[in-house]
């Protein structure tokens, strides 16, 4: 006897690429099937991190642009049958050297209590800004919850 899944949160990493756009839809889906709640975690990129913590590049200039994806996007992909939070994260610092994407994915699933995470395939393309292709396979080895990678 197979026992059932039981999942209250989808988590779904975002970072602005084509892959996030498509995960955010498919842990929509999941969750509306499950009666659960999303949470996006919007990763902000190496360059743009580093970028911050020089002064290079206004902090509340990236958290607009975040949340205008999250808006554009994600809030418009999550219907009013699901609940959506958000949260947006550094994906590298350079004060620690074990914060990537992916341990930020993994952090994140277990700040939010995440029950299934959907994470974006790597991309074909040879994009530095794409933060989350890089996690993919970290969050597929290391991951307790079950996991959808698309």
């Amino acid at each position: 006897m197979t026992e059932a899944l039981d999942v209250d949160l989808v988590l779904v990493p975002v970072d602005g690429s084509d892959e996030s756009v498509t995960a955010v839809e498919y842990a929509v889906a999941i969750a509306g099937s499950y009666d659960a709640r999303v949470h996006a975690v919007y990763v902000v990129g190496q360059d743009v991190s580093r970028a911050i913590e020089e002064g290079a590049v206004d902090e509340e200039e990236v958290a607009a642009e975040a949340q205008s994806f999250v808006d554009d996007t994600v809030s418009v992909a999550a219907d009013e049958d699901v609940d959506l939070s958000t949260s947006t994260a550094y994906g590298f610092s350079t004060h620690r050297k074990t914060q990537h994407p992916g341990s930020v994915v993994l952090d994140t699933a277990e700040e939010v209590g995440a029950d299934f995470i959907v994470v974006p395939r790597e991309s074909m393309a040879d994009d530095a800004g794409d933060v989350l292709a890089k996690a993919a396979e970290y969050v597929l080895l290391y991951a307790s919850q079950p996991l959808l990678s698309v």
